[in-house]
């Protein structure tokens, strides 16, 4: 099945209106793993970052894997018995078994983007715990439910935005956050590239694989591995409405680096500036790697701005770019560049500044994800904010969507943060998506 521009380019909130495949056990559990207890963890969607997941949460001492969930069942059994489950007993296809259980504290779910609020929200309402890779949503309006139910349900929500654990990135954002570049002039992020179209022949769907519900809200198209897939020749990261594309994939591990280093991370952009003409996206009909699509997808060019009048640009004007996991930050002391576990800065003395800068206890002894996690398991057990609650993710996220929508509409827009909407109404028509029947979010969170 072919998806067309105007099935995408119509996306409206009114898709929220109907409840359906709520979970049979809804009700937030009360109580919570005591300070000796290991938290039961299951997985859903179990596959490249899934599995990754799980497997750094099996080496946690204060965890326990517990069970699996995917669309691909061979593939859960395969997971749950290589990390200590029984593959009979434990391995699922439908999540929603793994939300009836009472055994199981908390999920981390790994699934394509089209899943990802459904499955958080319905974890929220039975009192899961929640760690979900990023980014958080495929739109603006469900990452707000998202959040709203997980407050709602007092459950501890983080997500997969690693560089907040990792000590170079933890101290580069604290020093740039608490002035020591005085103030910021400029930012230089790189130009992610907007998602495309999917419209290849359908081939034989691999045994045990559910592929209508793979689809899941999304339309239901034909398979085909290259789609099943997150990168490949290119996978699903490249295709709306799958995925946000590169914008949403890399988008958002840099753009979180650039919100919590300019103090923005409860809030967003005030205005999105176009320049060039608005994006006309290929369709892929037949395999093929992704230097095409993401050629044609980084334009028009684009900005955003906040309120303080600070100015992050997508690409510079001569040319270069930030790199993918952070931004270049200019300011009256000095440049400084934030990458993925590494800091440099013109002149070099900054950097021995931020290297005097304390991180976290559990940064002194973990990093990366493993910290990641582990902060997460900390904060089921003993309360606090995971470092990456997902209202900051939610606000990552936002400033990805908003870029690709700019670009769908192509034309500059303003924002209002506080409300979450734009002033214009061809954008506003896309803070959200329509659904497939019997896989609307919940009329009720």
């Amino acid at each position: 099945m072919k998806s067309t521009r105007r099935e995408f380019l119509s996306m409206t909130a009114a898709a929220l209106a109907v409840p359906t495949l709520i979970p049979r056990d809804v009700m937030a559990q009360d109580g919570k793993p005591g300070a000796n207890d290991r938290v039961n963890v299951a997985g859903i969607g179990v596959g490249r970052m899934g599995f990754g997941d799980m497997n750094t949460t099996h080496h946690i001492e204060t965890a326990k894997v517990v069970g699996c969930a995917d669309v691909f069942l061979p593939r859960a059994q395969d997971r749950a018995a290589k990390l200590g489950c029984n593959p009979d007993k434990d391995a699922v296809s439908d999540y929603r078994e793994i939300l009836d259980r009472k055994d199981v504290d908390a999920i981390i779910t790994a699934t394509p983007e089209q899943w990802r609020s459904l499955i958080c929200i319905h974890a929220a309402q039975a009192g899961k715990h929640i760690f979900a890779e990023k980014p958080v949503s495929l739109t603006i309006a469900e990452g707000r439910l998202m959040v709203k139910a997980a407050r709602k349900y007092n459950v501890k929500f983080s997500t997969g935005s690693m560089q907040r654990s990792m000590n170079p990135n933890y101290r580069g954002c604290k020093f740039i956050r608490d002035g020591g570049l005085g103030k910021i002039t400029k930012v230089v992020a790189a130009n992610y590239e907007s998602p495309w179209f999917y419209d290849m022949k359908a081939e034989e769907i691999p045994a045990g694989l559910d592929w209508e519900r793979w689809c899941g809200p999304a339309p239901l198209v034909a398979y085909h591995p290259e789609l099943f897939i997150p990168r490949g020749k290119p996978g699903w990261l490249s295709f709306r409405p799958f995925s946000g594309g590169e914008m949403t994939g890399w988008g958002t591990h840099g753009f979180d680096q650039i919100q919590w280093a300019l103090g923005m991370q409860e809030t967003g952009p005030v205005e999105i500036i176009v320049t060039g003409d608005k994006l006309e996206a290929p369709t892929y009909d037949k395999p093929e790697d992704a230097r095409r699509g993401n050629q044609l997808c980084n334009q028009p060019k684009l900005a955003y701005k906040y309120a303080n009048g600070i100015v992050v640009k997508l690409g510079d004007d001569d040319g270069k770019e930030g790199n993918r996991g952070g931004g270049i930050f200019f300011g009256e002391k000095g440049k400084m560049e934030i990458w993925r576990n590494k800091v440099t800065a013109n002149p070099q003395e900054l950097v021995d500044q931020v290297n005097k800068i304390e991180v976290p206890e559990l940064l002194t002894k973990k990093q990366g994800h493993d910290a990641q996690i582990r902060n997460w398991i900390d904060c089921i057990k003993f309360g606090g904010t995971p470092i990456s609650d997902c209202e900051y993710a939610h606000r990552s996220a936002s400033v990805c969507h908003m870029l690709n929508i700019a670009r769908y509409v192509g034309h500059s827009l303003k924002w209002d943060p506080e409300k979450e909407v734009f002033d214009s109404a061809d954008a506003n028509a896309m803070l959200d998506r329509e659904r497939r029947k019997g896989y609307e979010l919940p009329s009720e969170i």
